[in-house]
């Protein structure tokens, strides 16, 4: 009898889960329910698992509104039903368009209309009824004439379960119309009566209309949603059988490894068929060949990528050029991808440049088709600070008080409607607020998404699905992640700068020629990482310096053990201290040695976590798989966690480890397993590592302008630019004849591009451009003027950044001149249309004093940044002129140094206290690292950009100097000579 049940995936609506509604029709003794969201299928497959585990039949639909108006509500009789419903749905959303009055003509759907649709709808066809609700007995009269009692249908709206509920209920539909509560419509609300009434309590409000309740229970009978929730969903061919999807990814794969391996590397050929068997088994091999196809295409675009995930642990993948990753040195076993006991569908993750990702989401539409193909959704869900304000707000709440609330919950608030905030706010934790885009996920089925998902509309015109990536992996769904990042816009733009300056063509994809390159070697050693993907940070710096690495396995270790987890557990600082003395370890286990040597006993993959779960505590590799995933947030069933839980620790005892032990090996995997990679993930991030470092290596200073170009990485464009000059760059400020819209390179002359001066138009950039590509070079300021018309506060802009300075004026007269003509030009007409030739004027000005200083003022407020060192603008004669090379030599040694901040990372000590970790340059230009413990960063903070006077101790880890800052102060500047004036 209940054919209109919501969910909380009625966003700002519903108030009860998937989970709690069934499990209240299971109390109350519901055989048949159905859920229909509002304009959203979100929890269709939730509630349906659910229903299946409380032997409910579950009927599955949408109701329809636009707005706060209810249109209909539409059950799907059987899943082509449901399709149809999604088809309709999806239809309205992608237009934009409000839904009509009437359904369309469905095929295997029932649509209930409310009881207004008699006004103007009277000829129901076979599949339309009308819905009566208890409370609207006294209507039916008004309608007797139109009224066939086999068309009537008891309708019962669930949306809460109790008062309290009905008071969520109105608080989320204020929010979602953004006004006061006591502003808050009739129509912007539910009855009070919408509750999950007991079946007989209902049986007895319609005791007077039976014919409503059969007809209700006959067309609930009539409908039913049978969906194989384990199979696969992908596109399951991509040829035209699945024998031919086969042959060609083992043609693919064996021209692969020639290239990789060279011929007849017995090795590879072996894991290569051992791997195209599982494949063929578990029908991957459209999975494999579309991953492939995506990316034949990016590079045919001459787009670079990176394949990553546990996917890199496939040589197959290897061979065919989804990744970089070689499995077989790095001995990546293969089951960490695909095996038969993995609860969840594997997946690629593979990174384009940040500027080229939708140009290849938009190919995986065309090519696999619209029907087939969709972005996959998150839920945005209600938290935290953000509930407390949103309520705040609906009770008309001032912001001071607020913001009070907030940053003092425990606070006595005495105020009403602060005790109704503090009521509610906990209710509506983790309630889906709104859908938005996953990061990468897509989706490509087999049948039309409508089988499984309606389609909504996001802002850059890629649709989404309504389920997550947890319900996608559920129902069947292995997803293709296409991420993007600005490292590999690094990359691709450096090699073209190369190509274009040197006629060089670089194969950025030779991994394994980088790895016997002397000069990448030396890089490291030198830990010259700065512009390098995910190396290039203060402290990944400091972690290459101490485990003193100089090749790529070291480096894939250290890419996993910089995360998080491996570093607060403790355990960064074991594997160093193991690392430099391996024969000193000590294991906790004899099978911990076993299972762990090559790491000296330290966790620092996420196959770790699998291999301890299995070998050591003998967990099954489901059961493991299950663990990796829940402590890496990817696992929902809290049950079946606690279950796995509890059998570890049954398990270590059944096999005779101390108590201490067993509790010791979990307190490692729970530390530090969710931030941890997998060892594919990390050796990928280490290859495109080493792609950057091939580049900075053997052609740093177009490396930096490739960074600077992408505007990505972990410092500001400053760090890069200082970075190109210690390389041998010239940098020079944009010029009127020599720059382009971005940084350009000529020799080792840098010239910044116009898009780093503050304030400057794009307008003015492209007029510039435009008219030196049509007239030629700019011959002097006046043949700039009567060329390009541009206002007196732009013209300004391009003299103060010295972009006129190759014409032989001084910026104050240039700025005279600016002034002269542009009083004198008409304002209507632009200078280049001038119908005559024009006389070059001479003007004899007096002496106009100018000095260097005014320059660096200009370039900090124009370009962010002085062009030259900071050092010569700090109003003191520095004491010391010590340097970071000095520093190894100085060890326990108390020091006075001066510092130009590049950056610093403040943390909490264990006692909730504050300290940091600075990074400076010093007056060479070398970079140091500086440690401020909280009793000094609170006596001495830091005070934004700027040089540094610092007292402290030099003191070394592995190598690794620093200083332990005991006394700091910010210098002073130079005052500008023209505010003096």
């Amino acid at each position: 009898m209940y054919l209109n049940c919501h969910s909380f995936y009625s966003m700002r609506y519903g108030t009860i889960s998937p989970e709690a509604l069934v499990a209240h029709a299971k109390k109350l003794g519901v055989k048949r329910l159905a859920l229909t969201d509002i304009n959203l299928i979100s929890g269709v497959f939730d509630f349906v698992k659910e229903c299946l585990a409380a032997d409910i039949s579950p009927v599955v639909g949408v109701e329809f509104r636009n707005g706060d108006e209810l249109r209909y509500i539409c059950l799907a009789q059987n899943h082509a039903g449901y399709a149809e419903i999604n088809q309709h749905l999806t239809a309205h959303l992608l237009a934009q368009n409000p839904f009509p009055s009437q359904a369309p003509k469905f095929k295997n759907v029932y649509v209930i209309y409310p009881l207004e649709i008699l006004e103007s709808y009277t000829q129901l066809s076979s599949h339309e009824y009308v819905g009566v609700r208890h409370w609207e007995f006294n209507r039916l009269f008004r309608y007797r004439q139109k009224l066939d009692v086999a068309k009537l249908v008891l309708w019962q709206p669930v949306t809460f379960l109790d008062r309290p509920n009905y008071n969520l209920h109105r608080l989320l539909r204020a929010i979602d119309h953004n006004v006061l509560l006591s502003r808050l419509s009739v129509s912007g609300h539910a009855s009070a009566y919408e509750s999950f009434v007991p079946p007989t309590e209902l049986r007895q409000l319609f005791a007077a209309y039976p014919d409503l309740i059969k007809n209700t229970e006959r067309l609930l009978e009539q409908c039913s949603f049978v969906f194989d929730f384990p199979s696969p969903k992908n596109k399951k061919i991509f040829t035209t059988t699945q024998e031919d999807d086969l042959d060609l990814l083992r043609k693919l794969t064996y021209d692969g490894l020639q290239y990789r391996y060279g011929r007849n590397n017995k090795e590879a050929t072996k894991r290569a068929e051992r791997e195209l068997k599982i494949i063929y088994e578990l029908n991957f091999g459209s999975y494999f060949l579309i991953t492939h196809d995506i990316i034949r295409h990016a590079k045919s675009r001459g787009y670079y990528h990176v394949g990553r995930g546990s996917g890199a642990n496939s040589m197959v993948a290897y061979c065919i050029g989804i990744t970089d990753v070689d499995p077989i040195e790095l001995d990546l076993y293969f089951e960490r991808f695909i095996n038969p006991h993995r609860t969840s569908p594997p997946d690629f993750d593979i990174d384009f440049s940040w500027d080229e990702r939708d140009e290849i989401i938009d190919y995986v539409f065309k090519r696999y088709g619209r029907e087939h193909v969709s972005l996959m959704a998150t839920y945005n869900t209600f938290k935290g600070r953000s509930i407390y304000r949103e309520l705040g707000k609906v009770f008309g709440l001032p912001k001071p008080e607020i913001d009070e609330l907030i940053n003092n919950p425990t606070a006595n608030h005495r105020n009403e409607h602060t005790q109704y905030i503090f009521k509610y706010a906990p209710m509506m934790v983790d309630f889906p607020e709104h859908l938005s885009i996953h990061a990468g996920g897509i989706l490509i089925s087999e049948e039309p998404m409508a089988a499984y998902s309606a389609l909504q509309p996001m802002p850059k015109g890629f649709p989404i699905c309504q389920f997550d990536m947890y319900v996608a992996e559920e129902i069947g769904f292995a997803k293709f992640d296409v991420l993007s990042q600005r490292g590999l816009g690094h990359i691709k733009t450096c090699v073209d700068i190369v190509r274009e300056n040197h006629k060089v063509n670089i194969d950025i994809h030779a991994i394994q020629d980088f790895k016997k390159d002397p000069a990448i070697r030396q890089q490291l050693i030198d830990h010259e990482t700065m512009g390098a993907f995910y190396v290039e940070s203060p402290a990944m710096r400091q972690l290459i310096w101490k485990l003193r690495c100089d090749n790529y396995l070291t480096l894939v270790a250290a890419s996993s053990i910089i995360r998080p987890g491996v570093s607060s557990s403790g355990m960064m600082q074991e594997y160093i201290k193991r690392h430099h003395n391996p024969a000193a370890t000590t294991y906790i286990h004899p099978k911990m040695e076993e299972l762990l040597q090559e790491t000296y006993g330290v966790m620092v993959y996420q196959e770790d976590v699998i291999k301890v779960a299995h070998h050591f505590a003998g967990l099954t590799l489901a059961e493991s798989d299950v663990l990796r995933r829940a402590m890496s947030g990817k696992f929902r069933s809290k049950k079946e966690f606690e279950r796995i839980v509890e059998k570890w620790y049954a398990n270590c005892k059944e096999r005779g480890y101390p108590d201490e032990i067993a509790k010791e090996v979990w307190r490692q995997i729970e530390s530090f397993s969710g931030y941890s990679f997998s060892k594919a993930h990390s050796a990928s991030f280490a290859v495109e590592s080493y792609q950057s470092l091939y580049l900075k290596a053997h052609y740093p200073r177009e490396f930096m302008v490739a960074v600077i170009n992408n505007f990505g990485g972990f410092y500001n464009t400053e760090m890069y630019v200082h970075e190109a000059k210690r390389y041998g760059a010239e940098v020079n400020a944009p010029d009127i004849n020599d720059s382009t819209y971005l940084t350009r390179i000529e020799g080792v002359t840098i010239w910044l591009g116009w898009i780093h001066v503050q304030g400057l138009e794009s307008r003015t950039i492209e007029a510039i451009l435009q008219n030196k590509d049509v007239q030629g070079p700019f011959l002097s300021f006046q043949d700039f003027i009567h060329r390009v018309y541009l206002g007196l506060e732009q013209l300004t802009l391009l003299i103060r950044v010295g972009a006129f300075r190759s014409l032989g004026l001084s910026k104050k007269e240039l700025l005279w001149e600016a002034h002269f003509f542009h009083h004198k030009a008409p304002k209507s007409v632009a200078q280049s249309q001038e119908l005559f030739e024009w006389e070059e004027q001479r003007f004899e000005l007096p002496v106009l004093v100018s000095h260097d200083l005014e320059d660096r003022y200009d370039e900090i407020e124009l370009l962010g940044f002085p062009l030259e060192s900071a050092f010569t603008m700090i109003s003191e004669t520095p004491v010391s002129k010590l340097t970071a090379k000095q520093l190894l030599g100085l060890m326990g040694r108390n020091v006075k140094i001066y510092g130009y901040m590049v950056t610093y990372k403040s943390i909490r000590t264990k006692n909730h206290k504050n300290m940091a970790f600075g990074y400076f340059i010093d007056h060479d230009g070398e970079f140091f690292d500086t440690t401020h413990f909280p009793q000094v960063i609170d006596r001495y903070p830091f005070r934004g950009k700027g040089v540094y006077y610092m007292e402290g101790k030099v003191i070394e880890e592995f190598g690794f100097p620093s200083i332990e800052v005991y006394n700091m102060r910010k210098c002073g500047i130079k005052m500008d000579p023209r505010a003096i004036g």
